[in-house]
């Protein structure tokens, strides 16, 4: 068996790796010569895209389950596709590694959140002076997106599902809350309540699901499968491969999306199975089922 020590040298590896790698794909990156768009947002184009790639970070408030978008396109040259390629597998490194160590030991990762920016002065000092904190592991392990071909025009477009709903048995409901540290109070209480409910009972897991942006490429050429278009959610800027016109990088046609989503979708609730609006194991998201009649 993997020991945590072990696993946490690891971790700490990968998390270098990938500092390391980012700002190797941000030494490349000249605006003058990628050209650069980004959606509502008034920072410089380096400056942005710094941002971009480096916040790891929660801030005060924030839900742990969501993470803070950078929507925006890059016209990418080859060494900047291999820095982004290069950067996205530490990120598959780091997030094996992290979901590794949740399994094996999961009361460590409020400790590696807390101390993983110390081994890089330069990010403890901006996290101390922005009154940041911990580390945001999702934001970390986030793929940045490419296109795999050049592209003729993208549209983006907001995607607002709402809420997912997942029927979950009460077996499956204890195995996930074991998973955390059970002798912390909040989550004892939760596997008490869990013990008083009859073991055939379902419960509903509920992921609510934040508004994302979803680009539509539209490929210059068809791909070899045959593929003329390809849709992708977009967190982080997208990078482009590189069409060229008068030997300059030129980025693909594009929509220019609403700044906010629309709320107009509601969907509504059925009259047969509904929902307990108060959670009953909160740190798993887990409701009970209110069946009427």
């Amino acid at each position: 068996m993997v020991s945590e020590y072990h696993l946490t040298a690891r971790l700490e590896h990968a998390f270098d790796a990938l500092i390391e790698a980012t700002q190797a794909l941000l030494g490349l990156y000249d605006p003058e010569q990628h050209p650069t768009w980004q959606f509502n947002s008034s920072a410089s184009p380096r400056q942005w895209l710094e941002l971009a790639l480096t916040d790891y970070w929660y801030q005060d408030g924030q839900d742990g389950r969501t993470t803070r978008p950078y929507i925006g396109m890059v016209a990418a040259d080859q060494p900047l596709l291999d820095a982004v390629q290069q950067v996205n597998q530490h990120k598959t490194t780091l997030s094996e590694l992290i979901k590794q160590l949740r399994q094996h030991s999961p009361a460590t990762m409020k400790e590696i959140k807390a101390t993983l920016p110390f081994r890089h002065p330069a990010l403890h000092a901006h996290l101390k002076g922005a009154g940041l904190t911990r580390l945001h592991l999702k934001q970390c392990w986030r793929h940045v997106p490419m296109a795999p071909a050049p592209l003729s025009r993208v549209r983006f477009a907001w995607y607002a599902s709402g809420r997912s709903i997942t029927r979950i048995s009460v077996e499956e409901a204890e195995r996930q809350l074991t998973t955390f540290d059970t002798q912390a109070p909040h989550i004892a209480l939760q596997l008490k309540r869990l013990a008083a409910l009859p073991s055939s009972e379902m419960l509903a897991q509920i992921q609510p699901q934040a508004p994302l942006m979803r680009a539509n490429l539209f490929f210059a050429e068809p791909l070899d499968d045959g593929r003329q278009r390809q849709a992708l959610n977009v967190a982080l800027p997208l990078f482009v491969p590189a069409q060229y016109a008068e030997g300059r990088l030129l980025l693909p046609h594009r929509n220019q999306p609403p700044e906010q989503p629309s709320t107009e979708r509601q969907r509504l609730k059925r009259s047969d199975a509904q929902i307990d609006d108060e959670a009953w194991l909160p740190s798993i998201r887990v409701h009970r089922y209110v069946t009427s009649g």
